[in-house]
């Protein structure tokens, strides 16, 4: 129902319904007209709404129509616009790609014109090279024919000349009454000496080139490295004798049954050894703070006079505890004289035992000492880091403080050790390597290799056994005379220096050079000493005359 409709059914009074409803024949047509009336009310307004929304479709249609004309027209002109656009576009490239295409045809003609030029030019060279290769030729053939004529010109000489040469032989052979084999030998041995002769001559300009530039340079390191760093050495030997008041008392440390002396050893863990020495008992152990705990012990054990086994226990275990803080401050006092930072308190015990042990009489630890400080004025020398060569040289000899509970050599020993705490790869090596068991890797190890030396070769460093120093002397004079044209050597300042003479007639200067160079080579392969030998060759020509 359309709103027109519905306004005029509204429109209708209520009481006329009713009265329809409730009247007799003649009110029936009253409503009936209203109903009519509604009827077409609702028609026309059904078709007053079909006509209004038919128009308002055309306009709608119409504007739709509009506006695609003008998007078609205006699509059309853009379209016109990018054709353009594209088209000009277009010839713009097509003429850059003509120009470039232009610019490499004239750069190909140019080049081609070059290379056209240098062949022209090769062919001018090639046939100057043909025309003067022709004439070199032709020279040729005419120096061959002329050595033709000259060979067999030499041919015919040769023949005269061997027989010359067969002529000479035999009338040489007849004069010096010598065979051929013997000749030969003869000349041979002048041809040895001759070649000796300048072989001594090669070695000794190679070994004074070598000396100039290396022994000045060395020395002069060496020396200012001894003379900045010269410690007051004292060799500290370990004490094994205890000297007792009276041989009464001897009794006393052996005690009732062997008692006391049995006490003492399971205590210190060393051997006690009672004689008939007067005046002293000997403690005897590889382990050097193991025997300095029982030689103080026995002190105290004597001058207090109590001897019984529970004493000796609380004696020792004193002792002992005094012993461990006599290592912990040896070791830091070591330390701070060297001024290292960082060293593991493990190390620096292990540093500390070091003072207890001396090597043929030099104390190890003052040993480190002196390494470490000779170790960095060496390095300052040569532009390296000194305090690393300090710490090298300090560590170098720490296995020797556990090699009596390790195996294998102290080197070893020790880099395992310092491993363990963290040191560097430098100081390892060095420590390893001071001795060549390992190869060096860096230049910190040949540097405490010299310090070493240094340290250890000094006059009063080290003392050796009389048996060891007698072997070293008879070695240097054997392997001195076993050289040729040797007759006498003799081995002088304790071992340091091998003296050489030679007999004048048999060897000359240069020679007595190589065979300097061949003793001194032969002591470093065949010996084992510290610091160097100095091989001196005197050789002495007199001439003797009496007057009468």
């Amino acid at each position: 129902m359309t709103l027109c409709s519905m306004q005029t059914l509204a429109a209708i009074p209520m009481d006329h319904f009713t009265l329809a409803q409730a009247g007799g024949n003649g009110s029936e047509s009253v409503p009936l007209l209203w109903i009519i009336i509604a009827i077409v009310a609702h028609v026309v307004g059904l078709g007053v709404g079909f006509f209004v929304v038919s128009a308002v479709r055309g306009q709608t249609l119409k504007r739709a129509r509009e506006e695609a004309t003008e998007l078609r027209s205006r699509a059309e002109s853009d379209a016109r616009g990018l054709m353009d656009k594209a088209k000009v576009d277009a010839e713009r490239v097509a003429i850059e790609r003509k120009a470039q295409v232009d610019t490499e045809l004239d750069k190909s003609r140019g080049e081609m014109r070059e290379a056209e030029r240098r062949i022209a030019k090769r062919e001018d060279l090639l046939d100057k090279k043909l025309e003067t290769l022709t004439q070199k030729e032709e020279q040729v053939t005419r120096q061959s024919e002329s050595l033709k004529s000259k060979e067999a010109a030499l041919d015919k000489k040769d023949e005269e000349l061997s027989r010359a040469i067969d002529q000479q032989r035999e009338k040489l052979l007849a004069i010096s009454q010598m065979s051929v084999e013997e000749a030969k030998r003869e000349v041979l041995i002048r041809v040895e000496e001759d070649a000796r002769h300048e072989m001594s001559k090669v070695v000794a300009k190679i070994v004074d080139e070598a000396n100039a530039e290396a022994k000045t340079k060395a020395q002069e390191i060496t020396l200012m490295a001894v003379q900045r760093y010269a410690s007051e050495h004292t060799a500290e030997s370990t004490v094994r004798a205890v000297p007792i008041p009276s041989d009464d008392m001897k009794g006393r440390i052996i005690g009732r049954e062997g008692r006391n002396i049995r006490a003492i050893e399971k205590a210190t863990g060393v051997d006690i050894i009672v004689d008939d020495t007067p005046g002293v008992i000997v403690v005897s152990c590889f382990d050097k703070i193991r025997q300095a705990v029982a030689v103080e012990s026995l002190n105290r054990l004597i001058a207090d006079g109590r001897m019984h086994p529970s004493r000796i226990e609380e004696v020792v275990e004193k002792v002992k505890g005094e012993m461990d803080e006599r290592v912990q401050k040896s070791g830091k006092d070591a330390v701070l004289e060297v001024n290292l930072r960082g060293l593991h308190p493990k190390m620096v015990e292990a540093m500390g035992k070091l003072s207890f042990r001396t090597s043929y009489g030099q104390n190890v630890l003052r040993h480190s000492v002196e390494v470490a400080y000779l170790s960095q004025i060496i390095a300052d020398q040569l532009g390296l880091d000194g305090t690393l060569a300090r710490r090298c040289g300090f560590l170098h000899d720490i296995g020797k403080a556990m090699d009596h509970e390790m195996e294998g050599g102290h080197p070893k020993i020790g880099m395992d050790f310092a491993k363990q705490y963290g040191e560097k790869e430098a100081v390892l090596n060095a420590i390893g390597g001071h001795h060549a068991d390992i190869p060096s890797t860096t230049f910190y190890t040949p540097i405490v290799m010299a310090a070493d030396a240094v340290s250890s070769a000094r006059p009063g460093a080290r003392r050796e056994s009389m048996e060891k120093y007698i072997q070293r002397l008879n070695e240097l004079q054997d392997i001195a005379l076993r050289q040729p044209g040797v007759t006498e050597a003799f081995a002088i300042q304790a071992g340091r220096e091998v003296r050489v003479m030679v007999d004048a007639k048999r060897v000359n200067d240069d020679e007595a050079q190589r065979i300097a160079f061949d003793i001194a080579k032969k002591v470093s392969e065949e010996m084992t000493f510290p610091g160097e030998i100095r091989v001196t060759v005197l050789r002495e020509t007199r001439a003797i005359e009496f007057a009468r």
